[in-house]
């Protein structure tokens, strides 16, 4: 695709070339993703296409109005099953005109294992992972178009991500529709061994409705699906199967996995709006891949401001899944099926979570460059309970060990500044 600027655009409005500028580096970047020249564009994704259409159309209108610029500052933390990961991530949001933001994110984890698996079968680690992500907003009447980069580094894994996002509103405000695209390209590597080297990629479509039911109930419906191709498992797992010539009675072999998964998912989120500002909400999630899993989640909450300066919110969230086609804790003997995993992660467990979070703005009507602030704590408390994933470190006859659970507790803590 060429860089000339397109006729309406003109020194005079260096926020729209600002837009046209990253729309025409993001397409540089979905091309190279999906392995089409830089300067054929007709190799792209339709979703691709369409986006530059209305980006094309959008040059000369007149913008509605976009987010308030603001800033957050937050510290994230998860502590559950031996794994310790936590660190800080900035996000912030400025607006150059009136049809026009940016938005940039740094988030940092940094993580200490001596999770289940790797007691078993490996040596506690440590490691660090930086995600980077960048994304313009593009406001025309009741459009809004989203252009986002996102890369993540860690010692043995590189990620890439471009996603397009187009909403309306429409019939007096009262529906919006959301759709979406995003790719990835992923390269995976293993610490210790410097040559192995593997890719994988994937797809996203999303489809979203929210309407405005009533003065007080907004439903919401939204439609996604994923195709993921490529080295999909971890490089560093393992199975295990009977082995009656070692004196555990059991050994491993690594896990082996499709290349190819197909998911989709289906959601519903209603609000319904209390007097004094306060509310309900509720959810639903139904998800199906091409391995076998099947998984339903349900989401209560309410949320209740106090004052005018405190809002407080309490949550429960109930999780199902069931386990992959090619999943066994224990498998009767070696090479005992074209595809094996023994991923927790992919047995039947459930999950329960009670949240609650607390927010206090401290600033408001600010004279100086801070207009707003307000500090949040949240603290999730998680159970997972695994029907069909055994602990080894209880000594017992192989298939006969008890049955896995754990606890974690997540926190996050932020300041919003709107400035």
């Amino acid at each position: 695709m060429a860089a000339t600027r397109p006729a309406a655009c003109s020194v005079e409005k260096p926020c729209t070339m600002l837009a046209y500028w990253f729309l025409h580096h993001a397409c540089k970047k979905l091309l190279a993703l999906t392995g089409a020249r830089p300067g054929s564009i007709q190799r792209a994704s339709p979703m691709l296409l369409l986006v530059f259409g209305f980006f094309m159309l959008a040059q000369s209108a007149h913008a509605a109005v976009l987010p308030e610029d603001r800033a957050d500052l937050l510290y994230h933390s998860y502590d559950g099953g031996g794994a310790e990961i936590s660190g800080p991530s900035l996000l912030v949001r400025k607006k150059f005109s009136e049809n026009v933001s940016a938005t940039f994110n740094n988030y940092t984890d940094n993580i200490s294992s001596a999770s289940i698996d790797v007691i078993t079968t490996a040596s506690p680690y440590t490691e660090n992972r930086e995600e980077n992500s960048i994304s313009v907003d593009y406001l025309r009447d009741k459009t809004q178009m989203s252009i986002g980069f996102t890369e993540s580094d860690e010692s043995d894994y590189d990620a890439s991500t471009v996603s397009i996002n187009i909403a309306q509103d429409m019939f007096g405000d009262l529906t919006t529709v959301n759709m979406g695209y995003a790719q990835g390209a992923n390269d995976v590597g293993r610490n210790g061994d410097a040559g192995f080297s593997e890719e994988a990629d994937w797809r996203s479509y999303r489809l979203s409705l929210t309407q405005v039911i009533s003065k007080k109930l907004i439903m919401s419906f939204a439609l996604e699906a994923i195709t993921d191709e490529g080295y999909l498992n971890n490089p560093y797992r393992t199975v295990r199967f009977l082995d009656p010539t070692v004196a555990r009675g059991y050994s491993y072999q690594g896990e082996v996995y499709p290349n190819t998964r197909t998911s989709s998912a289906f959601a519903i989120r209603g609000n319904y709006y209390l007097e004094h500002r306060a509310a309900l909400h509720a959810g639903y999630r139904y998800f199906s891949d091409t391995w076998g899993i099947e998984a339903n989640t349900l989401e209560l909450g309410y949320t209740w401001p106090y004052n005018d300066d405190w809002l407080f919110e309490f949550t429960y969230r109930f999780y199902d899944q069931g386990s992959a086609d090619f999943y066994s804790d224990l498998f009767p003997y070696q090479d005992a099926q074209n595809f094996l995993a023994r991923d927790k992660e992919l047995s039947t467990f459930t999950s329960h979570t009670l949240g609650v979070g607390a927010g206090y703005e401290f600033v408001k009507a600010g004279s100086g460059l801070i207009k707003r602030a307000r500090v949040n704590l949240n603290l999730d408390l998680i159970n997972f309970e695994y029907q069909d994933f055994r602990d080894l470190t209880v000594v017992s006859d192989p298939g006969q060990e008890p049955l896995y659970d754990l606890d974690a507790t997540v926190i996050r803590a932020f300041i919003s500044a709107w400035f």
